[in-house]
């Protein structure tokens, strides 16, 4: 039976949200039967991750009366996820999340048609992108949060400088780790995108060699010592690590036991284990749930304007009792994303390229990954180097050693950069530093 059929009592309550007024309606909604309409007929909302948020998205939003829904999630089903992503079963294991998940939703909810794609996010361009009225994101990934941003904000038409927003496509991006989650509703240039808040996504966690090896003090140095020293000396199945094998990780937490026991040191856990293996702190199916119930809620919000959106950022803490907190995140005027101001970079002359690079990897405003650098040099534009493109990669690789001075930039000169976490090339501009003087003293 169709969910809409007399007699199924599921869609009263939407009926009633959307057939009527309150004190928490958006100024432009206006009660009528035909928003019911646009919501299951016409309105298409793309997923993206089918993981443990994304399978609480794709049952929520279906469950809500979204009937035109896509998924994209590059992904295969593992062991490790069968005990948060309820849509899964064992019999699954080894086939795409995407289509799995779809086909669940499919058959369980009449009506609904989830379309997967079982790929990366950046296989598609601006046209596939362009026929969604929302994006919600359930990711684990910072660099295709940042990416899709840089989609949706390259999308934006600007008519004398003021934004169509007829060409806005709403993002609500969901976060967990473990016992905490976040929420956000971006509306690319009218409120803070991914970028505008980079400096809350902390750069990824590193441990000294020296002190993991001679004198470690944490049960993550004891993992990360298994993991970065032991492991490709002893081999044990001749492979690579694979976080998401059970055989692999009991290895691991074995040895890590094994070494945490000599030096005194409590609090290996597998559940660390993989944590640390994975760089990643795995999420619990109850956050997952409220956050998704969460982000599921703005979709709904925004697609019939039944009630004001969150403005704009939502975290939630369940470790001890239950907190939650929503402020308004703002739009930073030097975005490398969505302002049109070129981001200055202050860095010395004589500082190397390579220099530079490890600066716009290892700064917490810029977080790139494998940044492409060109620039006009005595009017002509120079490719400086490029790491993706071997070809390019060793004709430039020379370039590294040299200072940006001996490479012709001159101080406020623009640099484009390209990198994984955006389709588009970013503008900056360099800032020469004046670099201190040091005196020598020479004690006689």
């Amino acid at each position: 039976m169709d969910v809409m059929g007399s007699g199924d009592q599921r869609w009263c309550h939407v009926r009633k949200i959307l057939e009527r007024n309150g004190p928490f309606c958006h100024p432009d909604f206006e009660p009528s039967p035909d928003t019911l309409s646009f919501l299951m007929e016409t309105c298409k909302i793309l997923v993206i991750g089918a993981g443990g948020l994304g399978c609480e998205l794709l049952k929520d939003l279906a469950l809500m009366g979204f009937k035109d829904i896509h998924v994209i999630d590059m992904d295969t089903i593992e062991l490790s996820n069968l005990n948060r992503q309820f849509l899964f079963r064992r019999k699954d294991i080894g086939m795409a999340k995407a289509e799995v998940a779809a086909n669940f939703i499919n058959a369980r909810i009449p009506g609904t048609r989830v379309i997967p794609h079982f790929c990366k996010i950046q296989e598609f361009d601006e046209s596939f992108y362009r026929q969604f009225h929302i994006v919600v994101c359930g990711l684990d990934s910072i660099v295709a949060r940042r990416w899709i941003n840089g989609m949706l904000i390259s999308m934006l038409n600007y008519e004398d400088g003021v934004l169509d927003q007829t060409s806005v496509i709403p993002m609500i991006d969901g976060g967990t780790e473990g016992f905490k989650g976040n929420a956000r509703v971006i509306l690319p240039g009218m409120s803070a995108c991914i970028d505008c808040t980079l400096d809350l996504f902390p750069p990824q966690v590193t441990y000294p060699l020296c002190t993991i090896a001679n004198t470690p003090r944490l049960p993550e140095h004891c993992i990360e010592y298994v993991k970065v020293i032991q492991w490709p000396k002893e081999n044990p199945w001749g492979v690579s690590i694979d976080g998401d094998d059970p055989n692999h990780i009991n290895w691991i937490y074995e040895k890590a036991m094994e070494r945490a026991s000599q030096f005194s040191i409590l609090g290996v856990t597998y559940r660390l284990v993989q944590g640390v293996v994975k760089n990643i702190i795995p999420a619990v199916a109850s956050t997952n749930a409220v956050i998704a119930a969460v982000c599921a809620t703005e979709a709904f919000k925004l697609a019939t304007s039944c009630c004001m959106p969150l403005n704009n950022y939502m975290v939630f803490n369940d470790v001890e009792g239950i907190y939650s907190y929503t402020y308004e995140a703002e739009r930073k005027e030097d975005c490398l994303a969505c302002s049109q101001i070129p981001k200055s970079v202050e860095i010395s002359g004589n500082s190397k390229l390579q220099a530079l690079i490890s600066h716009l990897c290892e700064d917490a405003s810029f977080q790139m990954k494998s940044p492409g650098i060109t620039a006009v040099v005595d009017g002509k534009s120079k490719t400086l180097y490029m790491a993706t493109v071997a070809s390019i990669e060793e004709r430039t690789r020379d370039n590294l050693k040299k200072s940006l001075i001996e490479l012709g930039l001159n101080d406020g000169d623009k640099l484009m950069v390209a990198d994984v976490t955006t389709p588009n090339t970013i503008m900056l501009q360099l800032k020469y530093i004046q670099e201190p003087d040091v005196e020598m003293s020479v004690s006689v």
